[in-house]
């Protein structure tokens, strides 16, 4: 079965990845039940359960022990952790983390975990995910991981030449990098070609080399980056030039993750909303002003996932937007068509250099929480869930601005976000938010004024 799998090793990462111990023991029990994946992603009443049954309902679902999310509370990673992921740190800054239900991706129902600080989102994408499961859910592919290093030769006589000469010396070039992780070639990555473009800069023609690396379950760049270093100076010999830059490429294009869904015609609203949806999708496809609105609602799932397991979110935002850029024009990154029996049916196809090894995905125990939570074995199984995630959102914007528009949705969470800024208790604040939607006054001085009110007659 292409994409995600059932995993038996789903959870066999470094022991750094997993922390103590009796951790990893847990783990392993779980590898002995039946399934290894979320058992069943429709959690009922899952967003009015409070935090701690929330909990209880993911590590069901899992089989997950809940001891497992004392490692997500505020006292698991103060400042001397983060200390050893930034610089000049002074304490730690703390998002929301939260989980997508409903979805099923390839057959197996999988738990999203999902960082982010925007209301709605993982409402959104959990609605959306609920209207593909009548219709088997998200089906994913992806391409193998392959990232880029480019080596810059700058004060090259004969540019033309110079590529033809790398090329007949590529064997060594290739051999060189590779010998410079012995272990990544060990478990099937490493170099696996190169390439040489002629770029004309305004002051030259540059000859750029780009070595395509299968990193494995790695985001890469640490890898390849080396790579890239290691063989700058005999490139630069064989051309009879000089070494510029050596770094990586995060227009990730030879690293694509893709998802595909049919979204129920009947549970979207009708044949109408699916040809609104279908005007929304159009519109952004051909002009880059709503595009750019169009892919940030794509983002909105693709970044909070990236962030939820430590990777780096920045990469993703690069990679995606550059691949947004076709024949010099910025369009969608989604396409939506509608099938023979008029249901909506959406796909998305981008890069999405993420990994399981590396950076924040050892170090920051939420990260290890949230690959725990999504079960995920392999960096190709985590980017099939992001990109899932990703078209789940796009689908759910295009949904609200098709029917009611986006900001009656939007207006009641900021409204409750006013009434808790006010100091409004739950009850105050559910009050607060009717009368704001009544009145469409979403101030934070009507907010005071209603909070005074209520206070003034409780007294009373």
């Amino acid at each position: 079965m292409r994409g995600i799998t059932l995993r038996r090793r789903s959870v066999r990462l470094s022991s750094a990845a997993f922390g103590s111990r009796s951790r990893q023991t847990q783990i392993r029990r779980r590898l002995d039940r039946r399934h290894t994946m979320a058992e069943n992603s429709r959690i009922a009443d899952f967003r009015n359960k409070s935090v701690n049954d929330r909990r209880t309902a993911v590590a069901e679902a899992t089989g997950l022990d809940t001891e497992v999310f004392t490692q997500i509370d505020a006292t698991a990673f103060g400042p001397e952790q983060a200390a050893n992921l930034s610089e000049n740190v002074f304490g730690v800054f703390s998002l929301p983390l939260g989980v997508a239900t409903n979805f099923t991706i390839n057959g197996t129902d999988v738990l999203v975990p999902m960082a982010t600080e925007e209301a709605s989102v993982i409402a959104a994408a959990s609605n959306a995910a609920r209207m593909a499961r009548p219709t088997g859910g998200f089906f994913t592919s992806s391409t193998q991981p392959i990232m880029q290093a480019q080596i810059q030769l700058i004060n090259v006589a004969d540019p033309h030449a110079a590529r033809s000469r790398i090329f007949e010396r590529q064997d060594e070039i290739i051999d060189l990098a590779n010998a410079q992780d012995p272990k990544l070639v060990e478990v099937g990555g490493g170099v696996k070609g190169l390439d040489v473009r002629l770029v004309e800069a305004k002051s030259a023609t540059y000859v750029v080399v780009h070595l395509h690396v299968d990193v494995r379950d790695a985001m890469g760049a640490n890898a390849v980056n080396t790579m890239a270093e290691a063989v700058s100076s005999s490139l630069a010999a064989i051309a009879e030039g000089d070494a510029l830059l050596r770094i990586l490429t995060n227009k990730a294009d030879l690293r694509l993750s893709r998802a595909r869904a049919v979204f129920d015609k009947e549970l979207l609203g009708g044949a109408e909303v699916v040809d609104n949806i279908l005007h929304a999708y159009e519109l952004a496809a051909a002009d880059p002003y709503r595009a750019a609105t169009h892919n940030k609602g794509i983002m909105n799932g693709i970044s909070a996932v990236v962030l939820a397991t430590g990777n780096d979110t920045r990469a993703v935002e690069a990679g995606a937007h550059s691949h947004a850029l076709v024949d010099g024009r910025y369009t969608s990154l989604s396409t939506f068509e509608k099938d023979a029996e008029g249901n909506l049916v959406g796909n998305l196809e981008m890069p999405m250099p993420v990994g399981l090894v590396g950076g924040a995905t050892k170090v920051h125990p939420a990260a290890r929480t949230s690959l725990q939570v999504a079960e995920v074995s392999t960096a190709k199984d985590l980017a099939e869930i992001i990109v899932a995630a990703g078209l789940a959102q796009n689908l759910a914007a295009l949904r609200v601005l098709a029917t009611e528009g986006v900001q009656r949705g939007h207006m009641s969470l900021h409204a409750k976000n006013l009434a808790v800024s006010a100091g409004a208790t739950a009850e105050e604040a559910k009050i607060i938010v009717e009368k704001l939607i009544e009145e469409k006054a979403f101030r934070f001085d009507r907010v005071q004024a209603i909070l005074a009110d209520l206070r003034s007659g409780a007294q009373k």
